[in-house]
């Protein structure tokens, strides 16, 4: 099947001064849309665009895959990718929101490369928001959750324009994992949510959020550091690059590991969630990936709590352990990736210190990444209770 690419999308406004803290606004136009001018003839297409501020972070495990190629630099950074296979317009739509702790990471990475999806008949998006202090501290001056906003500034742009690039606008699934499946869960409830999917996934995520008053704490820390009011007007003088600099002098909250996340108050009032197709799943040894064994129990247990916390507000929802221990780091967080977007195969998660090293099992990829087609196509991975990868 013969698959497209368009990359560097617009689907909001580049955040630039002062709006940098305000809430998404609209493009005018839409490049790459056919009738449009080529995308692919638009300096730098074939290449990362720019991607929101964030900072250089380590990890023992190579996540360069995963979290591409750091902070590419560019005011237009709100944009999304489509890969398509070209239908006669009624293909299932599948739209990935990236992890990174709210801190890091971009859609243009090279294991979200949407390929294998396009090939087995669904339309791709990727996409980024906004990150770090920009898109996640809480002011008491700016609409609280900005990043969310940017995520349903494109699912807004999906449901207005993917007609164009062969999907179906009433068969999107929306899927995220870590950061990225917190706020797919977010959106669950999320009354401005309703109507833009039909499906959600949500990978080592689950119904996570941070209270007011936490998100205070970081928003008082941080303003501290930069000897500034805690409030956007102050944040709006301060570049970028300090922004990211100081945001990285805050610690995180305990086993949270970052000191951002979304803000929802009176969680437990919370409207009901969205009635959408639910697929909810864990990995085995989250805690991995970090090396912090003395906090490795309190890890776990956020993730485990959240997916359940998440999975008892639904009647019938899918869910799934990953438990493939093959890798250096076992069945940690994030491992499950590549297995669900079918790029197992890239050279830097199979070194000594990939994710992966360098025996996997191809079968496992066909299972997982098949899994995730059907459920978009069918609203059903193909099992009943909890499904097992190992």
């Amino acid at each position: 099947m013969a698959v497209s690419v368009f990359r560097n999308i617009p689907y909001a406004a580049g955040p630039t001064g002062a709006a940098r803290f305000a809430a998404p606004t609209p493009v005018s136009s839409v490049p790459g849309a056919p009738g449009a001018p080529d995308l692919h003839g638009a300096p730098g297409a074939d290449g990362p665009g720019p991607t929101a501020p964030a900072p250089e972070r380590r990890f023992p495990a190579d996540l360069s895959p995963l979290m591409g190629p750091g902070w590419v630099r560019g005011e237009d950074y709100l944009t999304l990718n489509v890969w398509t296979p070209w239908t006669d317009g009624d293909a299932p739509v599948m739209v990935f929101v990236h992890g990174g702790a709210f801190l890091s990471g971009t859609g243009q990475a090279p294991v979200y490369d949407g390929t294998p999806f396009a090939r087995d008949g669904v339309v791709l998006v990727t996409l980024n928001y906004r990150l770090g202090a920009l898109g996640w501290l809480d002011l008491p001056d700016a609409p609280r959750n900005r990043g969310l906003l940017d995520v349903l500034a494109a699912l807004r742009w999906v449901r207005e324009h993917i007609a164009d690039y062969g999907g179906d606008p009433d068969r999107v699934t929306v899927f995220g994992q870590s950061a990225g499946g917190m706020i797919v869960s977010a959106l669950l409830v999320t009354p401005e949510a309703a109507g833009l999917f039909r499906g959600a996934i949500s990978q080592s995520g689950g119904l996570h959020a941070l209270t007011g008053a936490e998100a205070a704490e970081t928003t008082r820390a941080l303003a501290d550091r930069l000897g500034v009011p805690a409030t956007a007007e102050a944040f709006a003088g301060i570049p970028d690059e300090r922004l990211v600099s100081a945001l990285a002098e805050v610690p995180g909250m305990g086993p949270r590991l970052s000191p951002l996340g979304v803000v929802l108050d009176g969680l437990d009032d919370a409207p009901p969630p969205h009635p959408v197709d639910l697929l909810v799943g864990t990995n085995t040894q989250e805690s991995l990936l970090y090396q912090r064994p003395e906090q490795s129990a309190a890890i776990d247990a956020v993730f485990r709590d959240a997916r359940e916390r998440l999975v008892s507000r639904y009647d019938k929802a899918f869910t799934y352990d990953f438990d493939w221990r093959g890798g250096p780091f076992g069945a940690c967080h994030a491992v499950e990736l590549p297995f669900v977007f079918d790029h197992t195969e890239l050279p830097a998660l199979r070194t000594a210190n990939g994710l992966l090293g360098p025996d996997v099992p191809a079968s496992l990829a066909a299972e997982m990444h098949g899994a995730w087609v059907r459920f978009a196509t069918h609203g059903d991975p193909g099992w009943s209770g909890t499904h097992r990868f190992r």
